[in-house]
């Protein structure tokens, strides 16, 4: 046993010696323990913030192999508040139903049980909210782009592509849509993928909501023609 007169003595000793006795002084265990720490003694000064930033390297990382390679989102440019994430959220609509919140520029998708997953939103800007119970009618993978009438009127510079804007990474409606229907008639609003995360929490739209790419293929996948969408007074 190593008495404490041994670990004095020891602490004068060379390391040689030490290797030679088998014993430890007090300044090689503590040198020891710091080495042995490592980045795992290290990640206990990992922020929450950081923890959540590294979860949303993953999620927002580049999608290679989809018709069009979809670069992965610099998440620096992105508030956390916007990632993908589970939430609690009470609700009486069912499960799959889509809720849109434009006053905190979040969109959910209601998973049941009081819980959503939400996900970061641009919406419309002034003069362009609206609120309502719609669905959605149809929905496209890297859809052709189509002006309305009453953009062309107000953008004279859309109306070169009053044939339609084929699919791709510089369409505006992106790598997926959702196409928004009410009493079997298209409102010409839309969910809609952005590949620029300085639209997150802005009121750009013409009355459309979107989501950066990466959620917009999760959202797509997981909801039907016929889903119920909400959409809140601002």
């Amino acid at each position: 046993m190593i008495m404490d007169d041994d670990l004095v003595n020891a602490d004068k000793r060379s390391d040689a010696a030490l290797l030679r006795s088998g014993r430890l002084n007090r300044r090689s265990f503590l040198v020891g323990s710091a080495a042995g720490l490592g980045a795992a003694g290290l990640a206990g000064c990992v922020s929450p913030d950081d923890m959540m930033r590294a979860e949303a390297a993953k999620l927002y990382g580049p999608v290679p192999n989809d018709k069009f390679a979809i670069p992965a989102v610099d998440i620096s440019k992105v508030d956390p508040k916007y990632f993908r994430q589970k939430v609690r959220y009470d609700t009486k609509e069912a499960p799959g139903t889509i809720i849109i919140d434009p006053g905190k520029f979040h969109l959910y998708r209601i998973e049941g049980e009081g819980m959503a997953t939400r996900y970061g939103a641009n919406v419309s800007r002034p003069g362009f909210l609206w609120s309502g119970e719609v669905y959605v009618g149809r929905k496209a993978e890297w859809p052709t782009w189509t002006p309305p009438k009453e953009m062309m009127a107000r953008q004279p510079e859309a109306r070169k592509y009053a044939g339609g804007m084929p699919g791709g990474l510089e369409n505006p409606l992106g790598a997926r849509v959702l196409y928004l229907y009410k009493n079997g008639v298209y409102t010409v609003y839309t969910i809609y993928s952005t590949s620029d995360p300085d639209t997150l929490g802005q009121g750009i739209t013409s009355g459309c909501t979107g989501l950066l790419s990466q959620d917009m293929i999760d959202l797509y996948s997981r909801t039907p023609v016929k889903t119920k969408v909400v959409m809140l007074p601002a």
